[in-house]
């Protein structure tokens, strides 16, 4: 468990105890021992004095020259400097390592990011334009539906004004036989008249009573005849109105088929839209799979320097040993 603070004896203790274990009291070892408490400039320093205040000769051993003693002490601190120093700069090393990996995983994160919301945006437009084309689509089909129906009532009119041409030819040809019937009957009558003139006188009256019925036959044909005259005017002025409607008509469905072709036109343009959208949106999911494959790369490439630190890691635990061992 870490507490407040350190001081000399405290860090004199963790020595003597190292040294007890047979491990090499060193900075990491002694404030692993003191439970990661204290600085390291501050173990450093008191295990500085603590070297130099170490007698100059020990128990059961002869007594080494204070020369000797001063260059050992020397060169024991400016080992455990050099290694002190190599770790924290194998330690600086891998923290900015690790900084520019990190902004570079952050860049292609957001990098990213930024793709799928351009990809939401052109899913988003490539839906509007679909739409716009199912409108346009259904517009067209209406239209069809609707001079299909054009077409219908135009056939429909022209079997009605192929009905009225019958019926007129009709009309003349009885207009035409009773003409001729009436002047059979003419003929007839004058005939019969010179005969009756070369009869006798007895049969005159019964003649002229003949001749009476007969022009009164006459004046009913005429009669007729008049009636056939105005149904036939009138059957010409249902022509003319049959053919003005028929005229409209075909040009009401040729302004449908310039509609037509212009919904088709626009139709087309809409589909080649959505044919750019479509390249577009399949280019950005392209582009989008590179920037992931370039992501893997990046944290592959990141945990290699992992590994790297790792091993030396253990290189330096390892050289620790060998320093430890030698002193």
């Amino acid at each position: 468990m870490a507490r407040g603070g350190i001081n000399k004896a405290v860090v004199q203790q963790a020595r003597q105890v190292l040294i007890a274990r047979g491990e090499y009291p060193s900075i990491d070892a002694v404030r692993i021992e003191l439970g990661n408490t204290g600085s390291k400039t501050t173990i450093h320093r008191y295990l500085k004095e603590l070297e130099g205040a170490k007698p100059v000769a020990l128990q059961g051993q002869a007594a080494l020259s204070d020369s000797l003693t001063r260059l050992v002490s020397q060169l024991a601190a400016q080992v455990q400097e050099e290694g002190d120093a190599r770790v924290e700069q194998a330690e600086a090393a891998f923290n900015e390592q690790r900084g520019q990996l990190e902004a570079q995983l952050q860049l292609a994160q957001q990098a990213l990011a930024a793709a799928h919301q351009q990809q939401q945006i052109q899913a988003a437009a490539l839906t509007a334009e679909s739409e716009r084309l199912a409108t346009a689509l259904n517009s067209l089909q209406a239209e069809q539906l609707r001079s299909a129906s054009l077409n219908q009532s135009l056939g429909e009119l022209q079997v009605r004004l192929t009905d009225k041409d019958e019926q007129v030819r009709s009309l003349e040809d009885k207009h035409r036989h009773a003409r001729e019937a009436l002047e059979h009957y003419r003929s007839a009558s004058r005939e019969q008249r010179e005969q009756e003139q070369r009869r006798h006188e007895a049969q005159t009256q019964q003649l002229q009573v003949e001749l009476r019925q007969l022009q009164q036959g006459m004046i009913v044909k005429q009669d007729e005849l008049t009636r056939l005259h105005r149904d036939n005017e009138r059957m010409l002025g249902e022509h003319r109105q049959a053919s003005g409607e028929c005229k409209a008509l075909n040009e009401l469905v040729e302004q449908r088929d310039a509609q037509i072709q212009g919904l088709r036109t626009i139709l087309a343009q809409a589909q080649g839209a959505s044919d750019e959208m479509r390249r577009q949106l399949q280019a950005q999911t392209q582009s989008l799979e590179d920037k992931r494959g370039l992501c893997a790369e990046q944290g592959r490439q990141l945990q290699h320097l992992q590994d790297e630190l790792l091993k030396r890691d253990d290189a330096l635990q390892a050289c620790r040993a060998q320093l430890a061992a030698s002193n």
